[in-house]
């Protein structure tokens, strides 16, 4: 390390210097180096990392400036001045030494750094008996919380309204305090053993300070490890109600020391209204308040509920304008249809797409119900037993995620309306009011003709999109191809444009068709015949108000967004897979991959020598012995014995698996957002806490108690 730091200052007369010279007799500046690589370990210590490196350096301001003639110059010196200055200091070193050897043994002692100053003044000041009483007993308190936050204890305990007047009971967090004081903690029994019965022993004001300790020291950990690795991406997921208010939640993508790409969840952001300023708020909140140097940010992805879409593109838009690098994509984990689907700014795909949903739930809630959908299904495809068994599967799935869902949708509905249908009609107790209730309702917006329309028009649409977002979504080889065919799905879409009267007149009768074997009253939507009042135009007819209110404005969005979101840059990052090497060898070794990698020179190690190093690399896997596997993924490529021999490829590889479009290959690095999914299934929307959920969903990672004490007695002396 201190190599690297003497060729970073271009000081080649300290090159001959040994490590231990460089540590007594030196020191650098700390604003040559990235705020990244200074530590804060707690609010008494700053250091630097294991890995620091000074990489700030201006090299050329002086040669503009006429007043720097007396300032100190860096010289670049040539192979003879170098050898003979090397020269000179051999001979000047036993010299030196001899000199230097009594003044060596003070400055051991008396060049002490800051933080190890301060280290030795604590060590010099004992704490008194009650400061150590006191770090104790707040050990305790954070050691509670820390336990409620993984186990997923909500604070409150019982609802005051639901006890007698004059009764006292206590919250979660004080019946936990005293079960501790009854098992034996004398530090808390010497504390609350005069205090009254009915009095809280820790306010809700304190919990919460300490709740904030604990959740940013737990997301320091991963945020640690993120700027160890430079280079992460940003990805969030739907809108989420917590405790009454919407948040959403923020997700992280790194490739750790292990080479390992993880997604791991940070926290929770307040949603705003005004996309502008959750903008901003979003901005600050990673930089300012996460640490996060935006620099270092390759990709960014959103997965958004219907309606919020556009929101969260103004996000994607204002971030893009401050880094370029940082490629808007689409998320690994939503499939392109859905991603799509929830983006269209039409009123009533929101409305199908949320009436889909519940239809879902309420299957997935009854196996009861389940059980009548199969009958239902077995007697509409009695001729085609193996259509019939493919639906009766996809039914006890999350089917609303796949590609195909509108069309799956179209296929089940006929089943679905006839199984609610009979379920809400059914007389007898086998059913309790709530699904007779719910199956009334959706029954109900099941055959409205507007539904029907709208599922039709999406299925008929995105069936262009299917089989690219379904590649997207498949193996490195797939996502690869599927960049170079994009062109054709646009070319196809903009076709169906220029022809959308034909077009809809097609996908028109295919509604009517399902609307008329559901025994549906084929109309204008009623709230479009109210909104009229008497002002209604006799030659609009349903097929031209759907088309001008449903087909074009769909076709037109879905064209913009894909051309939004494969942008330019993300195109020739995805470009750059064909040097995963089973890529490589679909395409017979013959790659150009640095030509698609200029957008991420300035992430190499050592671009100057990436034509030859990639060459290397082809030869390499083209001559590779015969019991010689290609590696399929970036995981393998990453994990491959002699990667660093490759630094500009490893460089690449570790960047491009960042991109939010690519799958994380070992599934236990990408538990974040599924244990995410099981907090906000597991924990009633009062109950839900932005503090405790982080304990709870990264329960796994390390904790310092004594920094968690040493902080709140910092912040809250």
């Amino acid at each position: 390390r201190c190599q690297r730091w003497v060729e970073n200052c271009r000081r080649a007369d300290l090159e001959d210097k040994t490590p231990d010279q460089l540590n007594k007799h030196y020191r650098l500046c700390a604003k040559h180096f990235e705020t990244s690589m200074i530590c804060r370990s707690s609010p008494y210590r700053t250091v630097l990392r294991d890995n620091a490196v000074p990489t700030i350096f201006d090299l050329t301001s002086h040669l503009n400036n006429p007043h720097s003639r007396h300032r100190k110059r860096i010289k670049e010196l040539s192979e003879d001045e170098i050898r003979t200055l090397k020269q000179q200091k051999i001979d000047e070193a036993f010299e030196q030494k001899q000199a230097t050897q009594e003044s060596n043994e003070n400055n051991e002692q008396n060049t002490v750094s800051e933080e190890g100053g301060e280290e030795q003044e604590e060590k010099a000041v004992p704490l008194t008996l009650e400061e150590r009483e006191n770090k104790d007993y707040l050990k305790s308190l954070f050691e509670i919380l820390i336990l409620m936050g993984k186990q997923n204890i909500p604070l409150d305990g019982h609802n005051v309204d639901e006890l007698p007047e004059g009764i006292f009971t206590s919250d979660n967090f004080q019946a936990l305090l005293e079960y501790r004081i009854n098992g034996g903690d004398e530090i808390l029994r010497k504390r609350f053993e005069m205090t009254a019965v009915n009095l809280e022993y820790c306010s809700k004001t304190q919990q919460k300070q300490m709740l904030e300790i604990c959740e940013n020291c737990v997301r320091e950990e991963t945020l640690r490890e993120v700027r160890d690795s430079h280079f992460f991406s940003i990805v969030t997921d739907e809108v989420v109600d917590i405790a009454g208010e919407e948040h959403l939640p923020v997700l992280v993508r790194f490739v750790d020391e292990s080479h390992n790409l993880r997604e791991e969840f940070i926290g929770f952001l307040p949603y705003e209204a005004d996309p502008e300023i959750l903008a901003v708020k979003f901005h600050s909140t990673i930089t300012e308040k996460w640490g996060l140097n935006m620099e270092y940010c390759r990709g960014q992805a959103y997965i958004v509920s219907s309606g919020f879409a556009s929101k969260m593109k103004v996000v994607a838009t204002r971030l893009l304008e401050k880094y370029p690098q940082a490629v808007y994509t689409l998320c690994s984990s939503c499939a392109l249809n859905v991603w799509l689907a929830k983006s269209v700014p039409v009123v009533g795909v929101s409305i199908a797409l949320g009436t889909m949903e519940e239809v879902c739930c309420l299957f997935n809630q009854s196996p009861q119900l389940l059980i009548e959908l199969d009958n239902t299904i077995s007697a509409l495809f009695q001729d085609n037993d193996e259509k019939g068994n493919e639906l009766k599967k996809i039914c006890r799935s999350q089917w609303t995620g796949r590609h195909d869902t509108f069309e799956v949708l179209v296929d089940l509905l006929q089943a679905l309306v006839l199984c609610l249908d009979a379920v809400s009609s059914d007389m007898s107790v086998r059913w309790n009011n709530f699904i007779v209730g719910r199956a009334f309702v959706l029954s109900s917006a099941l055959t409205d003709f507007d539904f029907i329309v709208t599922i039709v028009i999406m299925k008929n649409v995105l069936s262009f999109t299917r089989a690219f977002g379904r590649n997207l979504q498949g193996q490195t080889s797939d996502v690869f191809f599927a960049a170079g065919s994009l062109t054709a799905v646009l070319h196809s879409l903009n076709e169906v444009m220029e022809n959308i009267e034909v077009y809809h007149e097609f996908w028109f009768e295919e509604a009517t068709n399902l609307a008329t074997k559901l025994d549906v009253q084929i109309k204008l939507p009623g709230k479009f015949r109210r909104a009229q009042q008497g002002n209604f135009d006799p030659d609009m007819t349903s097929e031209n108000y759907y088309k001008e209110i449903l087909s074009v404005p769909t076709v037109e969005h879905i064209i913009q967004e894909l051309k939004d979101i494969f942008s330019e840059q993300h195109l020739k990052a995805l470009k750059c897979l064909s040097l995963v090497p089973s890529v490589m060898g679909q395409l017979k070794f013959n790659t150009s991959e640095e030509h698609h990698a200029d957008m991420f020179k300035n992430d190499l190690p050592n671009p100057d020598t990436l034509s030859a190093e990639l060459h290397c690399w082809r030869i390499k896997w083209k001559h590779r012995g015969k019991d010689i596997e290609l590696p399929a993924t970036i995981y393998e490529a990453l994990h491959l014995p002699d990667i660093k021999f490759f630094p500009n490829v490893y460089a690449l590889l570790k960047v491009l698996c960042l991109l939010p479009v690519m799958k994380v290959e070992n599934e236990k690095y990408g538990v974040g957002r599924k244990r995410l999914k099981a907090y906000l299934k597991n924990t009633l929307t009062g109950q839900r806490s932005s503090n405790l959920a982080l304990l709870n969903i990264n329960f796994d990672i390390k904790h310092d108690l004594d920094l968690m004490v040493d902080t709140y007695i910092k912040l809250y002396p």
